[in-house]
């Protein structure tokens, strides 16, 4: 039976990848109040988070991540990929914690507070995409805005 933290995990990943197949392309590339991060990048900036964290955590999980770049943050497929595979990364880093100690290297505390501060950490970045969209002539339908919900 697969552990309930890396099912969670796994869920928010499902959950986060659909969000993202409901915007509009052009969307990627919209602001807030034209300033700051585009959508895209902040798409970016939750895989880079991911990498960041298994830099010390599990090197050896890194093969195949790559950041990416600042043009390629407009496109769909290459942020799509990158939060799959970096969400793949993270559910095997999970899954070798939760065998061991429970702990997460270089975190400072278990796995089932790692997967906490990652959920919550992408969410605020979901609500800030959120707000991004509307802004700027993207808003999503009650479906897309409340697919992230669907934990079921």
């Amino acid at each position: 039976m697969k552990d309930p933290i890396v099912t969670a995990w796994q869920t928010h990943c499902r959950l986060n990848l659909e969000f993202v197949e409901t915007f509009p392309a052009a969307a990627l590339a919209a602001k807030w109040g034209g300033k700051g991060r585009s959508v895209g990048a902040i798409l970016a900036h939750l895989h880079h988070n991911r990498m960041a964290w298994l830099e010390p955590a599990a090197p050896d999980l890194m093969a195949g991540l790559t950041k990416v770049s600042k043009e390629q943050s407009t496109d769909t497929a290459v942020l799509l990929a990158a939060l799959q595979t970096s969400g793949d990364a993270i559910a095997a880093l999970l899954v070798r914690s939760l065998e061991t100690d429970g702990n997460v290297k270089g975190f400072g505390g278990q796995a089932a507070s790692f997967l906490g501060y990652l959920v919550a950490h992408d969410s605020y970045h979901h609500g800030e995409i959120g707000i991004i969209l509307s802004q700027a002539g993207y808003p999503q339908d009650k479906e897309s805005a409340y697919s992230l919900w669907n934990w079921r």
